[in-house]
């Protein structure tokens, strides 16, 4: 880079980290007691909420990896990818959970997810069982948001990938630390606005660097690559070379988002009834923009000259950063601002949710003497430090020794194995009095099991079948889509043959629906305290 756009990077980087802090001290005062801390006070406006829904959604992962994987796996129909995750991993997630999820997990005082299986089906047991798979399958998760930052970083200042994840991990944990969730809900809207920005940019950047839209799309579709014979001009096809394999991507990056409990926390924090509705177009809008444009923007991966490795393979994270190294420094300094702020905002989101679940649902009900407001916040604040240290250690560990593939494959099944096990008992659980206590188990036990497996197999520890169960376990993103609509109908199926939960417990749970505001409350939300 010329000495003048590495000057402004890191002027605006620096500007960046000053008023990332001086909003973590400025949320202080939001964060003295674990309702704030945790929670915001319920008390978060629309647009704090969807974005802080959609930087969380979408980090560094999607912009480097993910879009790189799959333009140039799918071309142009990737962008059908960015669409799903608009329209059903934003906009029905929030218009079927949103304004449920924030009457009930008032209603019954529930903080966290696992906190919800608890209260909602009447068993401590599902909290420990919830609370166990959130700390092991987050943190490799977690981990994998710091993927791609070094080769970026390494475009503008050659620096080592250890001194980007630690800058990074540090930066976050002060904010988080400091300021709780408003902190984090503040910074994913500033966070948010150089995402939108940024990536509006490189895609107009990208397409001119080619010629326009229409001449970048025309080279694209002169592509052979390896899609099947005969079939020219599949990566600008209508649904690409592999429209079954994109189909199980749209599901697993779409429908994932309604049972991961980072996100499903966003819910339980907003204001009232406006802030969902506005909440959900802004949420929307967001995700078209972002996600649309991060994967329209993968899909002209193959009009550039990637480097296979000695085997053959590509490397899907160098595409992204091979494309952007051909544009001025000015585009790159705001592109390593995009990504940062799409990996801080994600960070912040997945450490927050990890500390509070083992502090609220594991630590503190089995601790003899339950302490205060002030020393439950303080040990909450001690895995914060605790989980960002850890996930940056396993990034850093994971770079130094390739060997240890374990690292990278439960990178891999995370997702799936976190919206495999909570999607269906959580969507199931605020809208049917019938679901019950076994049914959660089975999709618990269903959910994790099946990524066990698939890791189990990538990590040759078991064959891979033949038939249907060869086909599921072919991709991660197979088995997790499975994971994910099998246990949408193992719940209700198991939950039939099985014991009921006493119903006048039900009944007092479901009744936060039916109180009178101006209509039903499941029409609409009020911001007023609850009434016990």
């Amino acid at each position: 880079m010329q000495t003048t756009a590495i000057i402004l990077t890191a002027i605006l980087l620096f500007c960046f980290f000053a008023l990332m802090i001086g909003v973590g001290l400025y949320c202080r005062r939001h964060a003295t007691n674990v309702n704030g801390f945790v929670l915001g006070g319920r008390s978060v406006g629309p647009w704090l909420t969807a974005f802080a829904f959609g930087t969380s959604y979408f980090s560094a992962v999607i912009f480097v990896g993910y879009a790189g994987q799959f333009g140039w796996n799918f071309g142009l129909a990737s962008t059908w990818i960015g669409l799903g995750n608009a329209f059903i991993g934003s906009l029905l997630a929030w218009s079927l959970l949103g304004r449920r999820t924030r009457l009930m997990t008032q209603h019954i005082g529930s903080k966290t997810m696992p906190d919800f299986f608890s209260k909602r089906y009447g068993s401590n047991k599902l909290k420990v069982a919830a609370s166990i798979i959130v700390f092991i399958f987050l943190i490799p998760y977690t981990a994998s948001l710091y993927n791609g930052l070094s080769s970026l970083f390494n475009i503008a200042f050659s620096v080592p990938y250890w001194v980007c994840i630690l800058v990074m991990a540090v930066l976050t944990g002060v904010y988080v630390i400091f300021g709780g969730y408003m902190a984090t809900a503040i910074n994913d809207f500033i966070q948010g606005i150089i995402m939108l920005v940024g990536i509006v940019l490189v895609v107009g950047a990208v397409l001119s660097s080619n010629g326009g839209f229409t001449e970048a799309v025309n080279k694209l579709s002169q592509v052979v690559g390896d899609a099947p014979a005969g079939f020219e001009g599949a990566y600008t096809a209508f649904l690409g070379p592999q429209p079954l394999y994109l189909l199980f991507v749209v599901i697993l990056t779409s429908l994932g988002t309604w049972g991961l409990p980072q996100m499903i926390g966003k819910f339980y924090s907003i204001k009232d009834e406006d802030a969902v509705r506005k909440g959900t177009i802004i949420s929307t809008v967001f995700a078209i923009i972002v996600a649309g444009g991060c994967y329209f923007l993968g899909g002209f991966g193959r009009l550039y000259d990637i480097k296979p490795t000695a085997s053959g393979a590509i490397v899907y994270d160098s595409i992204i950063p091979t494309m952007l190294s051909t544009l001025s420094p000015i585009v790159i300094a705001v592109v390593i601002m995009l990504v940062l702020a799409a990996s801080m905002s994600t960070l912040s989101s997945l450490v927050l949710t990890s500390a509070s679940t083992l502090t609220l649902d594991l630590v503190v009900p089995f601790m003899k003497k339950k302490p205060d407001e002030k020393k439950t916040l303080f040990i909450m604040r001690i895995f914060i430090a605790f989980f960002i240290l850890l996930s940056a250690a396993i990034a850093i560990i994971k770079d130094l020794n390739p060997t240890f593939t374990f690292i990278a494959q439960m990178m891999g099944v995370s997702w799936g194995a976190l919206a495999g096990a909570f999607l269906a008992p959580f969507l199931y659980g605020l809208y049917s009095k019938k679901t019950t206590k076994a049914s959660v188990v089975a999709s618990f036990v269903f959910g994790v099991g099946l990524e066990v497996v698939q890791l189990f197999i990538m990590f040759g520890i078991i064959p891979m079948p033949g038939g249907f169960l060869g086909f599921v376990f072919t991709n991660p993103l197979y088995s997790g889509a499975f994971a994910m609509l099998g246990g949408l109908v193992i719940v209700p199926l198991v939950s039939l043959f099985t014991p009921k939960q006493d119903k006048a417990e039900v009944d007092a749970i479901f009744a936060c629906y039916e109180k009178k505001v101006l209509v039903n409350a499941t029409d609409a939300l009020h911001s007023g305290e609850e009434v016990e």
